[in-house]
């Protein structure tokens, strides 16, 4: 029996496919590639046709065997983010998959399709500034309560802790970010997904979301190890052009769902052109983030010997001695990644220095990009967390967080090196 040409194709690699998955040229006159389909409505052929779109759009009824849904209005669904969201599942496994104006867009979504008031959000310390402002600032507003662990805690102690506080009925998700941005900090997805299963019912199913940002889809998989949901800035890795701001949001049919319902209702949806941009980049995914992967190596190596820097947090530097960080990277993750932080002997004063100095890595916020970028989380991206908090995290001062992109390795150390020599030394190491 010859296999079937669906068969045939999933048998390639996520890269291969990433040019052609989901599109077929005779769809628009021969184009080789998915053209943009920049308009905000459809035409049906006939009112029954309109009918039985929209009865599978509002949920009215189950497709029949191999039905689909049909182009009806682009808040609902567009060409551009359908074939997108076909080919970032890819990366996943993920069933469905959908896509948003942005990650905060994506995070939040999902947060408010599973959290009302009186539910308990369980999350770890620390997260993206963002989503840490989201959590504290409005989520709470709108009566939700919210727990926060520092990784250090087990699952056992926070299953414990939420039996004695008296909270455990009420745990609705667990919220993390794995590693954190920006100490790299890891959290045991496995565990995550112990708490959930011991809390929740099958009434109330407790919710497991990974933000995956940091580790990009190549890196990392969440789902394969226990999460509901993974969510990821497609500003970053996917994208990886600094050029269009999206996220994405992948899961199983069931736990999608209310997701994709609530992103119609709300209209953050994607447009056209970004489902366009988005494909693009996809297209070259693994050889970007391989050679990324490759440089932050050489760098990460080159700063942990530098007399100016006091540490380096990078997965790649980790050995046996390192215990359950080095256990939970060699369970969860497939390679170390494109991104490192560093603490520089000193503090804010040695920190401004060595970022106004550099003069091949940019000065900016973000990751992921083919660029290399620097930045100072405890003044910009994490500037809203109460210091006394950025504290406990890791977050200090002197801290330095750098996205490596694509450039020439030995450029890039070479212009760290010369940031860091321009670094003045602390007043108290002059005092010896």
């Amino acid at each position: 029996m010859h296999p079937t040409e669906n068969q045939i194709i999933m048998k390639f690699k996520p890269e291969s496919l990433m040019m052609s998955h989901g599109y077929k040229p005779e769809w628009s006159e021969g184009a080789i590639k998915c053209p943009i389909f920049q308009t905000s409505t459809f035409v049906f052929k006939s009112a029954e046709e309109g009918k039985a779109y929209f009865e599978l759009a509002y949920g009215l009824r189950e497709p029949d065997q191999g039905e689909a849904p049909g182009l009806i209005y682009s808040r609902l669904n567009n060409p551009d983010l359908e074939i997108l969201e076909n080919r970032l599942c890819l990366w996943d496994e993920a069933e469905e998959c959908a896509v948003f104006e942005s990650g905060m867009s994506a995070i939040s979504t999902a947060m408010l399709a599973f959290l009302k008031p009186g539910d308990v959000l369980l999350y770890s310390k620390p997260l993206y500034g963002g989503t840490s402002h989201f959590i504290t600032e409005v989520l709470t507003r709108w009566g939700v309560e919210i727990q926060g662990f520092q990784p250090t805690e087990t699952p056992d102690a926070i299953i414990r802790r939420a039996r004695a506080e008296g909270w455990a009925d009420c745990l609705a998700m667990i919220h993390i970010e794995t590693p954190a941005n920006p100490t790299h900090t890891q959290i045991d997805i496995r565990g995550m997904r112990q708490i959930a299963d011991a809390l929740g019912t099958e009434d109330r199913p407790v919710r497991v979301a990974v933000d995956n940002t940091y580790m990009g889809p190549l890196w990392q998989h969440p789902l394969k190890h226990g999460a509901d949901l993974v969510l990821y800035s497609a500003t970053k890795y996917i994208g990886g052009h600094s050029d269009v701001i999206a996220g994405a949001c992948l899961g199983s049919r069931e736990v999608m769902m209310p997701i994709k319902t609530l992103r119609t209702f709300l209209g953050n949806m994607a447009g056209p052109w970004t489902g366009w941009l988005l494909m693009r980049s996809l297209e070259t995914l693994k050889v970007r983030m391989e050679q990324q992967c490759a440089n932050a190596q050489k760098v990460a190596d080159f700063l942990s010997h530098h007399p100016k820097v006091e540490h380096v947090n990078y997965l790649g530097l980790l050995t046996e001695a390192d215990g359950e960080a080095y256990r939970l990277y060699q369970t969860q993750c497939e390679a170390p990644g494109a991104m490192l932080s560093f603490d520089i002997v000193g503090g804010e004063q040695q920190a401004f220095a060595f970022l106004n100095h550099l003069k091949l890595v940019k000065l900016a916020v973000s990751l992921g990009s083919t660029e290399s970028l620097a930045q100072h989380p405890a003044s910009m991206t994490h500037a809203g967390i109460p210091p006394e908090e950025r504290e406990a995290m890791g977050i200090r001062d002197q801290l330095v967080r750098l996205s490596v992109g694509v450039e020439n390795a030995d450029d890039l150390i070479r212009d760290l090196g010369q940031a860091l020599s321009a670094v003045p030394v602390p007043e108290a190491a002059n005092a010896f």
